[in-house]
């Protein structure tokens, strides 16, 4: 075994023994092994000795030999509700690569593109941002990748790595992707965790409608600021020529749009209508959640058949295409932070940062950015999530604040992820993105990003009370 590789696989349980032997005294024992075990998981995520789904098998397994919370707490998180709306989503979304009505819809919105670089960045931005919103980040991202880099190959840029050009238009998809899943609720899984968190700490169901609501000004800003901040970075490439006619002709080759897309494009929307209009039918249906409403359309999908092509979906098809390490990673984060509550570790850590003399003004919201910021982009917004959530409500709570600002303020800053090539911005290195050249040119778009959450947050706290209301929850 590599030596490096080695040493990586160690620390994580060392982290784990440092942590009860220096914080025992002070988080007492479970808490303490808690955090321990929190430590070890951020560390394998950053340093990678073994597969990130690996590292998400640690709640389970280490909870099964310290018994920190009882085993049937952890194991939940396991097949969560959120599970069943990544399940659902998945296949309600698996049948479009085979029929091609992904590659319809990525082609159609880039035919928009133009042949000058700003609008080769304007385009793949807005539209892996705005697709993002509705579709999960790694479908998006994994989507609009490899149709990029065909694209560049049809102009002549058969390098991708030595290629100028590639550089601001996967970046723009990478960074799309991440900043789209604030959108909404369906964004990605780290809004699925900061739901969960909030819905167990109320008691109460959230509706994603809210959301909407509630980030939409923030969302439409942060995508300008963010198109602007690339539209400024320096691109040695002006213009591919040949592109738009490009997309044009890939588009053609599709032919008109078959009965089959039209009923998958179809059950996909009906499925997002009874998601942001729950608030009308919950009364009468209060079990059917977005989750079970996605997961009830996406059981339909084996039993819809046109003329003599079988059904929609097969299970070989399901078992093959869902997503299932994405899903174990999205319930260690909800795993970690059951650990992390039950044991106790969140509320000592909440009086410890509560000692820190904040009281919930700017002061409260730069540290809150900061922090989630800089674990969204050592790991990625569902750990991120996972790690800042229970401490946000153990702070609040501890101060006497209202916790629904700080909450979606934490969701602004772990939607957004620009500097490593890991979680979904992995996708666009291994086509050929140069990593050190994402960092470098994160690295003012990371701070442009939290100057711009914590100024959004802070002035939607003070000026417009929505933001801080959700009187279902809170009343």
């Amino acid at each position: 075994m590599h030596a490096k590789r080695l040493t990586c696989i160690l620390v994580g349980p060392a982290l784990l023994l440092l942590s009860v032997l220096t914080l025992s005294s002070t988080l007492t024992t479970p808490g303490a092994q808690a955090v321990g075990v929190s430590l070890w998981m951020i560390f394998w995520w950053i340093s990678r000795p073994v597969d990130i789904t690996v590292t998400a098998l640690i709640p389970a397994i280490a909870n099964a030999f310290l018994n920190i919370v009882p085993m049937s707490e952890v194991i939940s998180q396991y097949s969560c509700e959120s599970i069943i709306l990544i399940v659902g989503s998945g296949l309600i979304t698996l049948p479009w690569a085979a029929i091609g009505l992904d590659r319809r819809i990525a082609l159609k919105v880039l035919s928009l593109v133009g042949p000058s670089m700003r609008s080769q960045i304007t385009v793949w931005l807005l539209a892996s941002t705005l697709l993002t919103t509705c579709l999960p980040n790694v479908a998006v991202c994994a989507m609009f990748t490899p149709i990029a880099v065909s694209m560049l190959k049809a102009a002549g840029y058969d390098n991708i790595s030595d290629c100028a050009a590639a550089v601001p238009i996967l970046l723009a998809i990478g960074w799309g992707v991440s900043l789209g899943g604030a959108g909404t609720p369906l964004g990605g899984a780290m809004n699925l965790t900061a739901i969960s968190f909030l819905e167990e700490y109320t008691g109460k169901e959230f509706m994603y409608v809210d959301w909407v609501i509630r980030i939409a000004p923030y969302f439409i800003i942060a995508i300008l600021v963010l198109l602007g901040c690339m539209l400024l970075l320096p691109v040695k490439v002006k213009s591919l020529e040949g592109t738009k006619e490009y997309f044009k002709s890939s588009y053609a080759e599709l032919g008109p749009m078959k009965p089959i897309e039209k009923v998958c494009a179809a059950l996909f929307l009906i499925a997002m209508l009874c998601a942001f209009t729950r608030p009308l039918y919950a009364a009468l249906l209060p079990g059917m959640v977005p989750a079970y409403a996605f997961l009830t359309i996406g059981f339909l999908c084996f039993f819809i058949t046109l003329r003599d092509k079988g059904p929609l979906l097969t299970w070989e098809t399901a078992q093959k295409g869902t997503m299932w390490g994405m899903m174990i990673l999205f319930a260690s984060g909800l795993a970690m932070g059951k650990l992390l509550n039950g044991s106790g570790a969140s509320g000592c850590l909440a009086e410890l940062v509560s000692g820190l003399n904040l009281d919930g003004g700017f002061l409260t919201v730069v540290a809150l950015v900061v922090f989630t910021r800089v674990i969204a982009e050592m790991t990625n917004g569902t750990t991120a999530a996972a790690v800042v959530c229970p401490i946000v409500f153990g702070v609040t709570e501890m101060l006497g604040l209202n916790p629904v600002p700080y909450w979606f303020i934490t969701t602004m800053a772990f939607n957004a992820e620009f500097l490593l090539p890991i979680s979904v911005r992995a996708i666009p290195v291994s086509y050929g993105l140069d990593a050190d050249k994402m960092l470098k040119w994160g690295i003012p778009v990371v701070l442009v990003h939290m100057a711009l959450v914590i100024a959004c947050g802070y002035a939607a706290m003070q000026l417009w009370p929505t933001f801080s209301s959700l009187p279902y929850l809170f009343p």
